[in-house]
């Protein structure tokens, strides 16, 4: 048997329980993991309310999609992984169908990466999906040039900080959007070349004035909601605004055609983009182990928590004070 998060019913960190369930075997296509350590994310808190892109089809149900571990058993049909072999998991799949909050869990081969010698198992599982997250969006769809001005809200997310890191890799200039003060400083020191307080500034105007009017190539929205309207002014004739979060939880307005509006572009974006396509996989690890190699990446870990106390990691995530990325860390 393996201790398993599972819920029984919609709502808050409460309705999370570590029961024991077995963990089975691998099927076609499929390898089960000693999960030693845990991503924290948005999307597992967004099901498990029922607000996610996708609804809870039946329970209990399971959460988790980004973890790192070892692989225990291999199913019929997988190759290029062994027993024994270090992993990291990869947002790849419904949590409908898998989830890896658990000491042991069974995911598809395909959501696999290896993991490098050297890298421990809370680094693995908080440096994929940030980083594939902002590879995806600015270089695989948005292609984003050296010149180039981004803006990113939520800045202080592990997203966010891996965005910042990879518009400075590409050359671009990275404006980061945080909504209280506390914040201003790490963000400089994590390399945004300006900072917008949003509970003291006019974003829009503010971006509009450090970009001479013109506005953002690109402006990065985790939150969206009504404040699309407004942002979506901060974009500059021909840019796009990518919308790759709903922190608001509210419904989010197509800008309204205005004759003083520049020409925008805009577009939803999930990692899955990525990590569903396997040579866009392939390019977005290449991209991301280049970085890690050359010191222009890293995890930014926020805070480790045990397994036994995935409800108080929640929370934590939800209360907004985080920089960086969340992990749970799992015993054996």
């Amino acid at each position: 048997m393996a201790r398993t998060v599972r819920f029984h019913e919609i709502g808050g960190p409460e309705v999370m329980r570590l029961e024991d369930v077995e963990p089975g075997e691998p099927g076609p296509g499929e390898v089960r993991i000693r999960v030693d350590a845990i991503g924290v994310n948005r999307a597992e808190a967004l099901f498990r309310l029922g607000v996610y892109i996708e609804q809870v089809k039946q329970f209990p149900a399971r959460l988790g999609t980004e973890g790192a571990g070892v692989i225990e058993a291999v199913g019929p049909g997988v190759t290029g992984f062994t027993v024994g072999r270090a992993i990291s998991i990869v947002p790849a799949f419904s949590q409908n169908d898998y989830g890896v909050y658990a000491e042991r869990a069974i995911v598809p081969a395909s959501a696999l990466l290896p993991r490098p010698d050297g890298v421990d198992a809370v680094s693995g599982a908080a440096v994929w999906m940030p980083y594939l997250t902002a590879y995806g969006a600015m270089v695989e769809v948005g292609r984003i040039r050296p010149g180039d001005v981004a803006v990113v809200n939520a800045a202080s997310s592990g997203v966010g900080l891996a965005a910042i890191h990879t518009a400075d890799r590409l050359g671009a200039t990275p404006i980061a959007v945080t909504r209280t003060r506390d914040k201003r400083q790490r963000l400089i020191e994590e390399g945004a070349a300006e900072v917008i307080v949003s509970e003291e500034e006019d974003v829009t105007a503010r971006v509009l004035a450090l970009t001479g009017g013109r506005g953002a190539e690109y402006v990065f929205d985790a939150v969206a909601g009504p404040g699309v309207a407004e942002l979506a002014r901060a974009v500059a004739p021909g840019g796009t605004l990518f919308l790759w979060g709903m922190l608001s939880g509210q419904p989010t307005p197509y800008p309204g055609f205005d004759l003083g509006m520049p020409k925008l572009n805009m577009r939803t974006y999930t990692v899955h983009e990525i990590t569903r396509d396997p040579e866009r996989l392939r390019r977005g690890a290449a991209f991301v182990s280049s970085g890690l190699r050359s010191g222009a990446f890293r995890p930014v870990v926020d805070r480790v928590f045990p397994l036994e106390e995935i409800a108080a990691a929640h929370r934590h995530m939800e209360s907004g004070t985080q920089v960086g990325k969340i992990v749970v860390s799992v015993a054996h």
